[in-house]
């Protein structure tokens, strides 16, 4: 009976040292992730800053744009 517990115990042990090799590699694989998330999410914020600064230029341009058709044409106020 005495080597029945030990020899379940060796089982439990190879059993633990697997999960736990497991688990460290499902954590590196989860940072490797995570690390690639955090590059394409840091991509992402520069593309639409890009855009941002880019609608904000259209945005100056299109007001300004109905006093200079109304000099292209020129255009006199009654007043």
């Amino acid at each position: 009976m005495a080597t029945r517990c030990a020899s379940r115990n060796g089982n439990d042990q190879d059993g633990l040292k697997a999960a736990m090799a497991m688990l460290i590699q499902k954590q590196a694989q989860f940072v490797s992730h995570l690390d690639e998330f955090r590059e394409t999410f840091s991509r992402i914020k520069d593309e639409l800053a890009a855009i941002k600064s880019l609608l904000l230029q259209h945005d100056q341009v299109l007001k300004e744009l109905p006093e200079a058709i109304r000099q292209k044409i020129g255009f006199k106020p009654l007043a």
